[in-house]
């Protein structure tokens, strides 16, 4: 069997497109396969020495800007040709490939070779929302405020949206919403190699690695209360410190919340020590709430309350406070926190998240088999941190302290 392949990418900016075609390489390299990234957007950028990034360039209306575009592409595919003609095996383009013409183009440079189209979507307005506020911090886009930048990509998604054609006369494709992380559509009528396998990682979550925090000690946690929206002590400010200085040599691009001040204050001295790192807040990975039982400490609810106290007791993952949350009522939220983290974090980028001790026993279940009885009882420190790597070949999951010395616990 013939083992060259073209996986072309096809999508509107800001898909994942680019991530997807990243996890792709990744792990087509862990088995062992020659692939390469032929990215239109670097062609563009080599090409023309002034800056591309106005959206005008993107325009159908602009003769001068089609034409510098269509140049960019055949350059880029001619290097993905000459890439598969000597010892290449698999050529991934990068490229927006929206309309049919651009996608013919695609199969005519390349006739001796399969074809495989992936397309990424993306229906959430509000992931889609927050990874366009980050491409507004690209390298192209710096000689902007943010806020020019984000209008200025917006146009271009526009001129995009204006000449979108979905895919229907290809011969194989994959429709995947890469937000969900699932296939809506396949066809495929020839023998492809490889194509199981990248089936099967387009849906499977790869992880380069995930540190996950929980926030340092607060005034709350000395007065052993729970909820409530409390300041770090001296003692949680040393622990945020602490790992400040442990993560300072990784790179960390993104931290990501709750919006409570326990974890922002956690996650502030990281970011500082690291260079161009983004805090993004998610209400999804906010405590649990305990509803009438917030701010009380747990010796007041078993003399205040006896029977919320028993009930939980007896069965903790399935307790819901009165008027409040449980374990099992926020795994919904909790899942699609992590949907957004995985969205918004590139492929081969570090992952930070700094949460709380429920929200982050929930976080492990979704990588660790624990029965759910068993999820409240899970060990989360805040002197040490979980670390989890996930790849195809191999699952790393271990718990770690951030100091040679670690800064006592107190949970």
């Amino acid at each position: 069997m013939d083992t060259k392949l073209v996986i072309a990418m096809v999508g509107l900016p800001a898909r994942g497109k680019s991530t997807m075609a990243r996890k792709i390489a990744g792990t087509l390299e862990l088995d062992e396969v020659h692939v390469r990234i032929f990215n239109n957007g670097d062609v563009r950028r080599q090409l023309s020495p002034k800056n591309t990034s106005a959206p005008e360039l993107f325009s159908p209306e602009n003769p001068e800007g089609v034409k510098f575009r269509d140049k960019c592409a055949r350059i880029n595919l001619g290097l993905a040709l000459d890439f598969l003609k000597s010892d290449g095996e698999v050529a991934i383009i990068d490229a927006t490939n929206v309309t049919c013409q651009r996608r013919k183009l695609t199969r005519k440079t390349f006739p001796d070779f399969p074809v495989l189209f992936i397309e990424c979507m993306n229906t959430d307005e509000e992931a889609l929302e927050a990874n366009l506020e980050r491409k507004a911090f690209l390298k192209e886009f710096s000689h902007l405020s943010q806020e020019q930048a984000l209008d200025s990509f917006l146009k271009r998604i526009d001129f995009y949206e204006s000449v979108y054609e979905p895919l229907n006369e290809e011969r194989n494709f994959i429709l995947i919403d890469s937000f969900e992380g699932y296939i809506l559509q396949e066809q495929l009528t020839d023998s492809l190699p490889y194509y199981d396998r990248i089936r099967d990682l387009i849906t499977t979550r790869i992880v380069r690695n995930l540190f996950l925090v929980r926030h340092g000690e607060t005034y709350f946690n000395q007065e052993d209360r729970i909820g409530g929206n409390s300041d770090l002590t001296d003692m949680g400010l040393a622990q945020a410190n602490g790992l400040a200085d442990y993560f300072a040599n990784e790179r960390i691009p993104i931290i990501f919340t709750s919006n409570y001040k326990r974890t922002l204050q956690t996650a502030a001295p990281i970011a500082k020590k690291q260079e161009h790192c983004s805090i993004i807040s998610l209400p999804e990975f906010n405590e649990i709430y305990a509803g009438v039982c917030d701010g009380m400490t747990y010796s007041e609810i078993r003399e205040q309350m006896p029977e919320v106290a028993t009930n939980r007791k007896h069965n903790k993952y399935d307790y819901v406070y009165p008027e409040g949350e449980g374990y099992a009522s926020m795994e919904e939220r909790i899942h699609r926190g992590l949907q957004k983290v995985f969205y918004l974090n590139n492929y081969d980028d570090n992952i930070m998240i700094v949460g709380h001790r429920a929200v982050n026993r929930m976080i492990l279940s979704d990588f660790v088999f624990r029965p759910k009885e068993e999820v409240p009882y899970i060990y989360m420190p805040q002197n040490r941190y979980y670390h989890i790597q996930i790849d195809p070949h191999k699952k790393i999951f271990e718990l770690k302290p951030y100091t040679k010395k670690p800064i006592k616990d107190k949970i």
